[in-house]
């Protein structure tokens, strides 16, 4: 019967068949977002904008608990603005969309449409920041940005995104690099304890570092397929904008010294990775801590006399204790509003009917692993509670145990290619830190060095790719 009722809702394609195509049909028929008639920029639905809120609303909340404040900075910047960082410019130049007339006059200066906004910040902050008093600057804007790319997928990579962008200024190379770390651990804690999604946090390579950034450091998700995905950076840029732009200011011995500066973000790519974490052949999976419903009533038999006004009391009763909750009471059957409520990734089902009201009960279905509880509706809410609970620690840990069992050890280049081929997943191996290895080993096996985790081994002592003496090791993957 479960089988038959999941063909009302569409088909969405088997992950193990096509994993790209699985995940542009959870997206359309979850209807998180929709192609819009700009090529590369998508329309964001109310479903995966609730789920960016959610994200919002976590992350701002630990944001403000470390000192930082929202601000707005235009859209627009000024081409000479733009150019005062050279690396920075470079680095983004190919991606950069350009607005050359107003109306229909030709302006007298070419304006870029944000790809990013750290001159900004750098321009207000050499008008704000003058003594040692002024500092630290602790600021963060909620906005979309730009970036022309070529190929383009929902959530993952278009032209115009969301993102929350970080920009702090300090008075020491220490402040600055504190920060920086500081963010990043920001940043994979919500991913591991609201997103349940396992990190690993490290720095990386000069090849890979953020244009015009003295270290970049991430923290790196693996997908359900075996590819990474870079979920979340944070940059110490040193005193590099601050020398371009000539931001100092007053030391308390009277000396002008230069501000360290940081700049970090994570952006609605992280919807794509909650999808490709956690979600299974019949759509989303949810964590209840983000999901923007945590639990769905549905009535069984809803014609019959007193169903109705019972689910509505039991609605009335859950969002009084505190949870997201809603109640489908569309004229569909049973089985309809079972899977679309499966497929919506809603972590937690209350089925009611006539003989659940006689006997004073109702039947809680998981999301995660579909298990059916019965329970007293005396007991309703403590129980939907704490298996919400129960299911956010149970996706972590799902997740945790597919990450460890696609990691892999390699001491050669050879060993790297044949467990790509065979396999998905990180390839963890040592690195003697030369550039031209590290191209080398994308050359041979299509991965990239992902970062150079915090937490090192010493796989062997020779780097995998030239045997000479190694420096770091590195997890290394295919990404998108």
């Amino acid at each position: 019967m479960a089988n038959d009722n999941k063909k009302l809702v569409e088909d969405i394609t088997s992950m193990d068949v096509d994993f790209a195509q699985w995940y542009t049909d959870v997206v359309k028929k979850a209807e998180l977002c929709d192609y819009s008639s700009v090529k590369g920029c998508m329309i964001m639905e109310p479903a995966g904008f609730a789920i960016w809120d959610a994200v919002r609303e976590g992350l701002d909340r630990r944001f403000k608990e470390t000192g930082v404040e929202n601000c707005a900075m235009p859209l627009f910047i000024p081409d000479s603005l733009l150019q005062k960082e050279k690396d920075h410019v470079e680095g983004f130049a190919p991606e950069v969309a350009w607005v050359t007339r107003g109306g229909s006059e030709k302006l007298q200066e070419k304006l870029a449409v944000r790809p990013t906004s750290e001159t900004l910040f750098c321009d207000y902050y050499a008008k704000k920041v003058h003594s040692y008093r002024d500092l630290p600057k602790l600021l963060n804007q909620w906005c979309s940005v730009v970036r022309w790319e070529k190929t383009t997928r929902p959530f993952l990579r278009s032209r115009e995104f969301w993102w929350q962008e970080g920009h702090t200024a300090h008075a020491t190379a220490e402040e600055s690099r504190e920060r920086t770390i500081q963010m990043l651990n920001v940043y994979a804690d919500f991913c591991e304890e609201d997103l349940a999604i396992p990190v690993i946090r490290g720095q990386k390579t000069e090849k890979e570092r953020f244009a015009g950034a003295e270290a970049t450091f991430t923290i790196e998700a693996l997908m359900h397929d075996g590819q990474a995905l870079q979920s979340g950076t944070s940059h110490d840029f040193g005193d590099g904008f601050a020398r371009a732009f000539n931001i100092q200011y007053t030391d308390k011995d009277n000396k002008l010294q230069y501000v360290h500066q940081t700049s970090w973000g994570l952006s609605t790519r992280i919807i794509g990775a909650i999808i490709m974490v956690h979600g299974d052949n019949d759509g989303l999976k949810l964590p209840p801590h983000i999901a923007p419903v945590q639990v769905m009533i549905c009535p069984i038999q809803q014609q019959k006399a007193g169903v109705l006004d019972k689910a509505a009391e039991l609605l009335g009763r859950l969002k009084k204790a505190g949870l997201r909750v809603r109640l489908d009471d569309r004229e569909k059957t049973p089985g309809f509003k079972f899977a679309d409520c499966e497929m919506r990734g809603i972590p937690l089902r209350v089925e009611i009917g006539p003989r659940d009201i006689e006997n004073n009960q109702a039947v809680l279905v998981r999301r995660d692993t579909r298990e059916k509880t019965v329970v007293s509706l005396d007991e309703l809410e403590k129980t939907a509670a704490d298996m919400l609970e129960d299911i956010q620690k149970n996706m972590f840990e799902m997740a945790k145990e597919h990450l460890e069992k696609h990691t892999f050890i390699a001491k050669t280049i050879d060993e790297m290619e044949e467990i790509l081929d065979d396999k998905t997943g990180f390839v963890k191996a040592m690195w003697c830190g030369d550039r031209a290895c590290e191209d080398a080993v994308k050359e041979k096996t299509g991965a990239t060095s992902r970062c150079i985790p915090f937490k090192q081994e010493c796989i062997c002592d020779t780097c995998i790719n030239c045997g000479k003496p190694a420096q770091k090791m590195v997890y290394w993957g295919r990404a998108y």
